[in-house]
């Protein structure tokens, strides 16, 4: 199973056989989709800015009439809520989550999941660049029609999308919330063997850290997820940041960065960037390409850093996460026992802000 649909701006697709690296494996053999069958599990995802002018906003609206009444509306509420409803006939499926973000500054990731056999399903918001994350659980949610997802995926003309959505997808699996993998596939991370690309790595392989010692591997995670917004890939590029080669990574992944024009300019021995606050077109510029892609990422026992082709680089933060049933079950984690996970204290490094790090790199790049 996989995503099927992915929307935004400038492209529109949709196959019930798969998009991107889920290509051949959204439907199967045992489940025939058809255009006017219903999506009886899958997934809504749609990221946002929240607006400047404090206005609501219709992330995501959908309306048919005829030949029978189907109707979706996605919208975000002034002060911290989003709200969900979904008619079908005579039916009316509703649902609301409030949460915390209410700056211009926010960025939001809502995923809306349902399982109608199971009469289960769950909205979530997750504050992109924070761990924060919100979660509701509702009952008895509907099925959708492939055919309204169809249109709403295709035609711009018949659907309302607000100007701040970056994208919206659809997927045919319960998707996970929560802490997310940032490493391309053939990312070079050194081990105490040498080098091996991140999807080579796996549970009990010891990684090197920059002060040259080395931490098991507690568990990896991986996810294919929509090529956009906070997911769209970033190429780092040698010799920039200590790098011996060109890496693609997610926005969100974090460097380690020392020196003393850190010290000058920060007074910290070392601080983290975002590889998205680095994007200036000369050390690091967006990678597109395909609709989908797949990261990976480790979990280490107090959040080590690793060295991958050169340049450390952050593993994947839990903080308390594992105190919380419900955000353990919701995320990648979900399989693991949630006894067993670490915690991970803050880092005592700041993270730069994106004008603090186009500072940094344009020093770095004279």
């Amino acid at each position: 199973m996989g995503w099927i649909a992915l929307s935004d701006r400038n492209r529109q697709v949709f196959n019930l056989n798969g998009i991107g690296a889920d290509a051949g494996k959204a439907a199967t053999a045992g489940e025939e989709l058809t255009p006017d069958s219903l999506l009886i599990r899958g997934s809504i995802v749609v990221e946002t800015n929240l607006p400047e002018d404090g206005r609501p906003q219709q992330l995501i609206r959908y309306n048919r009439d005829h030949p029978w009444v189907s109707r979706l509306s996605l919208q975000a509420i002034p002060g911290g809520a989003v709200v969900l409803v979904i008619t079908q006939g005579k039916e009316v499926f509703h649902t609301a989550l409030e949460h915390d973000a209410a700056g211009q500054a926010d960025r939001l990731r809502i995923t809306y999941s349902w399982d109608a056999p199971a009469r289960w399903g769950r909205l979530s918001v997750e504050r992109i660049g924070t761990d924060k994350l919100f979660l509701s659980e509702v009952r008895d949610p509907k099925p959708l029609l492939l055919s309204d997802l169809r249109i709403m995926a295709l035609d711009p003309a018949q659907r309302q999308m607000d100007r701040e959505v970056d994208y919206f997808a659809v997927s045919t699996r319960i998707e996970p919330v929560g802490p997310m993998p940032s490493l391309t596939a053939r990312v070079p991370v050194l081990t105490s063997w040498g080098y091996r690309a991140a999807h080579q790595i796996t549970r009990g392989d010891l990684l090197r850290g920059p002060d040259g010692g080395t931490t098991p591997v507690l568990a990896t995670v991986r996810r294919t997820v929509p090529a956009r917004g906070a997911f769209r890939p970033v190429r780092l590029r040698a010799p920039y940041f200590g790098l011996q080669q060109d890496i693609v990574v997610a926005p969100g992944q974090l460097l380690r960065l020392d020196g003393s024009d850190v010290d000058y300019l920060f007074g910290q021995q070392a601080v983290l960037v975002p590889a998205g606050h680095l994007v200036n077109g000369v050390s690091a510029m967006y990678c597109d390409g395909g609709d989908t892609v797949t990261y990976s990422q480790f979990v280490l026992p107090g959040n080590e850093p690793v060295v991958a082709a050169g340049a450390p680089l952050e593993t994947l933060f839990l903080g308390r996460m594992r105190r919380k049933p419900a955000h353990v079950a919701a995320s990648l984690l979900a399989g693991y026992d949630r006894s067993r996970l670490p915690e991970h204290p803050c880092s005592a490094y700041p993270v730069l802000k994106p004008f603090e790090a186009i500072t940094l790199a344009e020093l770095r790049a004279a």
